[in-house]
């Protein structure tokens, strides 16, 4: 079976085995051992999380507040769902591979779990250059590989095995679905999702130049046109974050159509928007389930613990990418 190549080592980040565990081992342990005094690190069941899939120079700080969150002692495989940015899909695609190159060894595809999802029908096949020319289930890999070997006495041998998920331009409905079909490993304790996104992506060469005043009352939110002074209150940057906060409140309100409402009022270009929102509809439906039950319908809401900008945008014809980590206890 096919061997996906670490094809973007080297230029997003190190091909060296010992540069690139030296740089992770650094981030991780600039990671404080517990937030805000409520207990070390990891908390106990955060089977979830999401993290950034830039450029490591760029978002490798802060992925490390995800991984350092990431509740891995009973884990037997890990689900890794990542946007796709070079193909067009509707639903979502399987990898074909056998295995996943890293500098640090091969992590091993869980097989048995994707032949599970296959029988839904609701799942496509990856072809080996889609899945080597993507990087949002890629940059995680040396993360993944690092976590567990920090968990698994370094024996791969050990390690659990990866259900890499490809997830396309999904509708809400569609998000359900596959929440729904990936619902029974949420509820497994054995299970870990890894939800691979960065937050706005602003400027002109991203197309988005939202802005929001200071106060709505003022003037009403806008989009930006190259000709324009840089507006001096909020600066940019403020703006930004603002949008950004909107957003994180939403995905930690538990609310998967309260997620969608600030997509569709703002744009904010989250590109892993369809992966969150398929483990956000997931979750909504057991908690839902729950509550038919006659039980509680406990909330299992996403924590964010870490927010970042690749630079702090003063004028229209400058850009900034955003960085979130978060954590969710199941």
């Amino acid at each position: 079976m096919a061997r996906r190549t670490a094809s973007h080592a080297g230029s997003w980040y190190s091909a060296s085995a010992s540069t690139l565990s030296s740089q992770l081992d650094g981030w991780l342990d600039e990671v404080p051992d517990s937030i805000d005094g409520e207990g070390k690190l990891p908390p106990s069941g955060a089977r979830v999380i999401i993290a950034p899939h830039a450029g490591y120079s760029y978002s490798g700080s802060a992925a490390a507040w995800a991984y350092k969150s990431l509740d891995l002692s009973k884990a037997k495989r890990i689900f890794l769902l990542g946007p796709s940015h070079h193909i067009y899909l509707s639903g979502c695609a399987l990898s074909n591979c056998g295995s996943y190159e890293t500098p640090f060894g091969d992590l091993k595809i869980d097989r048995k779990t994707i032949a599970e999802l296959h029988t839904s029908k609701k799942f496509d096949t990856m072809s080996l250059q889609t899945d080597e020319d993507e990087h949002s289930l890629e940059m995680h890999l040396p993360y993944i590989y690092k976590a567990l070997s920090r968990t698994h006495s370094n024996d791969p041998t050990s390690f659990p095995l990866l259900i890499p998920i490809l997830v396309g331009a999904t509708t809400a409905a569609l998000e359900r679905t596959y929440g729904a079909i990936l619902l029974p490993y949420l509820r497994d304790p054995t299970s870990v999702f890894i939800v691979s996104s960065d937050f706005c992506h602003w400027g002109l060469r991203f197309s988005y130049t939202y802005y929001l005043p200071a106060s709505p009352s003022s003037s009403i939110p806008r989009h930006l046109r190259s000709k324009d002074a840089p507006p001096p209150s909020p600066p940019i940057h403020e703006s930004i974050a603002r949008l950004d906060r909107m957003t994180i409140d939403a995905i930690e309100s538990g609310r998967h159509e309260s997620f969608l409402d600030v997509l569709k009022e703002t744009g904010n270009t989250v590109c892993g928007r369809h992966p969150i929102g398929v483990v956000m509809a997931g979750l909504e439906k057991w908690e839902a389930e729950e509550r038919g039950e006659g039980e509680g319908g406990k909330k299992r809401k996403f924590r964010f613990v870490r927010y970042e900008r690749s630079s702090d945008v003063i004028r229209v014809n400058e850009s900034s990418v955003s960085y979130a980590s978060a954590f969710a206890q199941l």
